[in-house]
C-alpha cells in the first residue's frame, strides 16, 4: 500500500465531516476521500440489512481509488455493518468509531468501582447494542445509560446552534434523566453530537467527562497508519480533500462548512443507481 494513498471516510451524511476536521488536525498531510450519502440519510432508522447494503456499495466504490484506509464514520453503520463488511473486504483496512468511543469513555469514568457511562446516540445504534458490548468488555462493573436522541440530528442539520432555545430545551430533555442518575461520563455516540458538544458539557457539568467520538476516531486512525508505515508526515504540502455526495441540495455547502469548519469546493454527485453498478474499474479523478 502506498504511502500517498488517500485516506476514505464514509458517513450517511454529512455528520461524519467531524471526523474529517479530526483527521485534518492530527494529519494535516493526508488525502481524504469523503462519501456522504446524502440521498439516503438518516441512517438511523434504518434495518441493518438496508444500512450493510449501504455501506457495500460505498466501499466498493471507494475501493477504486486504492484508499490506504476506510473509516466508517457513522456510528450507526458501524454497529450494524463492521463485522460484516469487515468479512466481505479483507484486503481492506476499515475502522469505524465505536471501539475508539467506548475506550476512551471507560478510563474517563476514573477510577470508582461502579461508574456511570451515558451513551446518547440515534435508535439504531442503541439498539444494536454496540456500545453496550464494547464498553461491558472495559468497564465490567460500570452502570450503562442509553438514551436515543432522534431530534438531535435533523435540528443541528437545520443549522442551528447551541445557543438555539430549541435545541437548548431538546438537549436538556434527553439529558437531565441521565444526569439525576449521577453521571461520571458521557459519550457523543453520533458524529452529529460534536457540534453542540459545548452545550453539552455546560449541561451536563464540569464533573463529567463528555467524548467526542470523531477525535478519538482520529486519534486511532492516527495510530493504525503510524504503526503500519503509512503516515504521510513529511509531505511539505497540505493534504487535499475531495467530496462525493448522492445528493447535492442548496444547504449542502452551508452544512458542510459548519461541520468541517472551513470553505469546501463544490462535490461530485454520485447517484444511487451509479452506486448499484460500481465495480473496481474506471476510477481515475483521485491521483495520489
Amino acid at each position: 500500500m502506498a504511502i500517498s494513498a488517500p485516506i476514505a471516510v464514509l458517513d450517511s451524511g454529512l455528520g461524519g465531516l467531524t471526523v474529517v476536521k479530526a483527521l485534518r488536525r492530527e494529519m494535516p498531510h493526508e488525502d481524504i476521500l469523503y462519501f456522504g450519502d446524502t440521498a439516503r440519510v438518516p441512517y438511523g432508522s434504518k434495518s441493518g440489512v438496508t444500512v450493510t447494503g449501504y455501506v457495500r456499495q460505498i466501499i466498493q466504490y471507494l475501493k477504486g481509488f486504492g484508499p490506504k484506509h476506510i473509516v466508517i464514520a457513522c456510528n450507526t453503520a458501524t454497529a450494524l455493518s463492521m463485522s460484516t463488511l469487515r468479512a466481505e473486504f479483507k484486503e481492506l483496512s476499515i475502522s469505524g468509531v465505536i471501539e475508539p468511543g467506548a475506550k476512551a469513555a471507560a478510563a474517563a469514568a476514573g477510577s470508582k468501582r461502579f461508574p456511570v457511562i451515558g451513551v446518547i446516540a440515534t435508535e439504531a445504534t442503541i439498539r444494536s447494542k454496540a456500545y453496550e458490548y464494547a464498553l461491558a468488555r472495559r468497564r465490567h462493573h460500570a452502570r450503562l445509560l442509553f438514551r436515543p436522541t432522534p431530534l438531535l440530528v435533523p435540528i443541528i442539520e437545520e443549522g442551528r446552534g447551541e445557543e438555539d432555545p430549541l435545541v437548548v430545551l431538546a438537549v436538556q430533555q434527553y439529558l437531565n434523566p441521565m444526569i439525576k442518575n449521577g453521571l461520571d461520563a458521557l459519550l457523543l455516540g453520533c458524529t452529529h453530537y460534536p457540534m453542540i458538544k459545548g452545550l453539552i458539557a455546560r449541561i451536563v457539568g464540569p464533573d463529567v467527562a463528555v467524548i467526542d467520538s470523531a477525535d478519538q476516531c482520529a486519534e486511532d486512525v492516527y495510530r493504525r497508519l503510524l504503526s503500519g508505515g503509512l503516515l504521510r508526515g513529511d509531505s511539505t504540502r497540505p493534504g487535499r480533500m475531495h467530496c462525493f455526495v448522492t445528493d447535492e441540495t442548496p444547504r449542502f455547502g452551508m452544512l458542510a462548512q459548519r461541520f468541517l469548519g472551513v470553505e469546501m469546493l463544490s462535490p461530485t454527485w454520485v447517484s444511487p443507481e451509479e452506486l448499484y453498478r460500481s465495480s473496481d474499474e474506471g476510477f481515475s479523478l483521485y491521483k495520489g
